[in-house]
């Protein structure tokens, strides 16, 4: 009878085993606070597919790591100007339209913007945004909203940017009155100065990994970055939740569309046809842009379901200019980020 009984367990323990090991997998590599988890989790259980999720801190990163080959993702997600070099570069996989009946919810003027792949043929737009400045109010209750604000007198060591070359730059030429874009190396010049005179005094470090941590913690209070990581952070946080302010700077900056993208070499090419999809569905839409407060800015049914204020709307990105290849002038950029650093 025992005998039985551990025959009857081991077969179980190996049915269990095989099932778990022939349960299709699907890699996504996506940026930090990024993939809410109810989302992921509504979807494995409604196909029955385990999403394998690793994440990167900028497009420069997971670029190289993908180029350098070894890393098995199925799908990326590049902002507009990293998904113009890797098309160019042959290093997605082309869209199967006939797979994603949800293509039809994609706001007409994301894809206007998106003039690196308006058609959609590697890219599917996740959400377009803008980095901007957040706020402790507690500690900064009056304040302009303005680029400006990086470099007023007493934060000194209060303050972060983002380790992004494209980003710092791109914040100081709008707030010149230059185009984020510029192949001018006099404006870059000027750029410099302006951050080297005017915010470097105030600029604790350039960090892309742990300024929402070193934001809720109170160690900063003028953090310029994405929103969504700082929210999470400070989620179960009420009293700073209430002295917590986010906005676009008047100027505009940096925007960017950041995409799904199907890399060339995937291996679980219908598990990923079915992610993109499941994502534009306008609930599931709602549900992303919920969690961290965004408008509905790519997805234009989901608007009309957001439960959440957000902590922006689509108008204020009205002024900001998408990043885009600057081609052999990014030697420009990099090599003027070597004299902040």
């Amino acid at each position: 009878m025992i005998k039985n009984n551990l025959t009857a367990a081991a077969l179980l323990g190996a049915l269990v085993l095989a099932s778990c090991e022939s349960k299709e997998r699907l890699y996504i590599y996506n940026w930090t606070y990024y993939t809410p988890p109810g989302v992921l989790e509504k979807f494995e259980q409604e196909y029955n597919i385990e999403v394998i999720e690793d994440n990167f801190d900028s497009n420069e990163s997971m670029y190289t790591k993908i180029k350098a080959g070894g890393a098995d993702f199925d799908i990326v997600f590049p902002s507009c100007d990293y998904t113009k070099i890797m098309i160019d570069q042959g290093m997605l996989s082309e869209i199967d339209h006939s797979r994603l009946v949800n293509l039809k919810n994609i706001d007409p003027l994301v894809l206007k913007q998106a003039d690196y792949d308006p058609e959609m043929r590697y890219s599917v737009p996740y959400y377009w945004g803008a980095a901007g400045i957040t706020v402790n109010t507690e500690k900064i209750p009056e304040f302009e909203r303005s680029w400006a604000l990086l470099g007023q007198s007493g934060l000194a060591g209060r303050v972060t940017m983002l380790d992004d070359p494209r980003e710092v730059f791109g914040d100081a030429l709008k707030f010149l009155g230059y185009s984020v874009n510029t192949q001018n190396p006099e404006e870059i010049v000027q750029a410099v100065a302006l951050i080297k005179n005017q915010w470097l005094p105030n600029i604790h470090r350039f960090d892309a990994e742990a300024f929402a941590k070193n934001y809720a913690t109170g160690s900063f209070w003028v953090v310029q970055g994405y929103p969504e990581g700082i929210f999470e952070e400070i989620s179960g946080n009420t009293a700073m939740l209430l002295n917590t302010e986010f906005f676009i700077p008047q100027e505009g900056g940096p925007a960017y569309i950041d995409s799904m993208c199907i890399l060339q070499d995937a291996k679980n090419i219908d598990a990923a046809h079915k992610f993109i999809d499941f994502i534009h569905r306008p609930e599931i839409y709602a549900e992303f842009c919920d969690t961290f407060r965004f408008p509905a800015t790519v997805n234009i049914p989901a608007r009309d379901l957001l439960k959440m204020k957000p902590m922006y709307q689509v108008e204020d990105l009205m002024n900001t200019e998408l990043k885009k290849d600057v081609g052999e002038a990014l030697t420009y950029y990099t090599t003027a980020w070597q004299e902040l650093r």
